[in-house]
């Protein structure tokens, strides 16, 4: 192969498009300000203490096929009253709310979005219900599931 000024360039884009896909994975994997994080075995362990709310955000359809994690209260992050309905189910308002969703995306942008509403301390679940960068997640770990009942 023959180094050409258009085989440079094509090389060096190429480069730069994977460091910037890398920075972009790692700066979203990164918590978010104010949060902590937990694996779901720990997420299990706290909920069946009551030592935390576990939320989860997932969508009803989601909560259909694969169950709603041991503890969880399921409340739908795309409801318009989601805020108040997290305040709601927390009886103890120093109670930790820790969320779940499907694989860490969605629980933690909702992670930001309750600390902006002044609820703390929130905990996020990144392995999430399937697994994500951060492990395996609450089913392949063998964790316990109760049917959604609407």
């Amino acid at each position: 192969m023959r180094l050409t000024r258009r085989n440079l360039l094509g090389g060096l884009t190429a480069i730069a498009l994977v460091a910037t896909s890398a920075y972009l994975f790692l700066h979203d994997a990164a918590p978010v300000d104010g949060a902590h994080t937990m694996s779901p075995d720990d997420a299990l362990e706290a909920a069946r203490s009551k030592a935390v709310l576990l939320v989860d955000i997932r969508r009803p359809d989601e909560w259909e096929r694969t169950g709603l994690a041991e503890g969880a209260v399921a409340i739908d992050m795309r409801r318009p009253d989601f805020i108040e309905a997290v305040r709601a189910a927390r009886l103890d308002a120093k109670l930790p709310v820790t969320l779940i969703c499907a694989r860490g995306v969605r629980s933690k942008r909702m992670t930001a979005r309750l600390i902006e509403a002044g609820i703390a301390p929130i905990i996020d679940v990144p392995e999430g219900m399937l697994g994500s960068f951060a492990g395996p997640g609450w089913l392949k770990r063998g964790l316990p599931v109760v049917a959604w009942t609407g």
